[in-house]
């Protein structure tokens, strides 16, 4: 585990192919969060040395595994993800929090309803006390060899046009840390500005636009 933030931890690199993968820990006064997956041992018993967690957040099905009924008993968390997506999830575990497109918040932690890459994809946006603003987009923005990208998952009800119009929806957060759960290539979490967050959604917009 490596300590990003005062309150924010990412797990050991996982490749699958060109995929690369993080988990990300949250340390939080509502409860301890771990946003999307990780299996590895070292990771899990680091997150029980800082406390354990309340919630297992995914934004969508590629984030599931077996290891999240694992995660379940270990920490006794809850597992939330969107109610589109938890049908798919639900060959791993059973969500016991699903997120309709009416839910906007689980207490300080806003959900934003991003369809695109699949039909459910959710993004989770966290204000930190220590000052930064935290982006998690799962697989709805992500990095391919530093260069911001997006993916449309037609067979799991993607769409470029929804796609388009969720990455606006993310255009004005302003974050400073953005955290996909996936990538290719070196750059994993990125430290953004307010016009390179811009850009990036604008340019991943046009994309999707043409």
């Amino acid at each position: 585990m490596k300590q990003l933030q005062e309150d924010l931890w990412q797990s050991t690199l996982h490749r699958s192919g060109i995929l690369n993968t993080h988990a990300y820990f949250l340390q939080r006064p509502m409860g301890n969060v771990l946003f999307y997956n990780t299996n590895n041992k070292s990771d899990l018993a680091r997150i029980a040395e800082l406390g354990g967690i309340q919630y297992q957040l995914l934004t969508h099905r590629d984030e599931s595994g077996p290891s999240l009924n694992h995660i379940k008993n270990l920490f006794g968390a809850k597992l939330g993800c969107s109610t589109l997506e938890a049908p798919s999830i639900a060959k791993d575990a059973q969500a016991d929090i699903t997120f309709e497109t009416s839910d906007h918040h689980l207490g300080d932690i806003e959900i934003i309803h991003t369809p695109g890459h699949t039909n459910g994809s959710i993004c989770f946006f966290y204000k930190s006390p220590y000052g930064k603003s935290y982006l998690f987009t799962g697989d709805t923005i992500f990095q391919w060899d530093a260069k911001w990208a997006t993916l449309v998952v037609s067979n799991a009800g993607g769409s470029k046009a929804l796609l388009a119009k969720s990455l606006l929806r993310l255009r004005n957060l302003n974050p400073d840390i953005v955290m996909s759960s996936g990538f290719v290539g070196d750059v994993s979490f990125v430290e953004v500005t307010s016009d390179k967050w811009t850009e990036a959604i604008d340019d991943n917009v046009s994309r999707l636009r043409k």
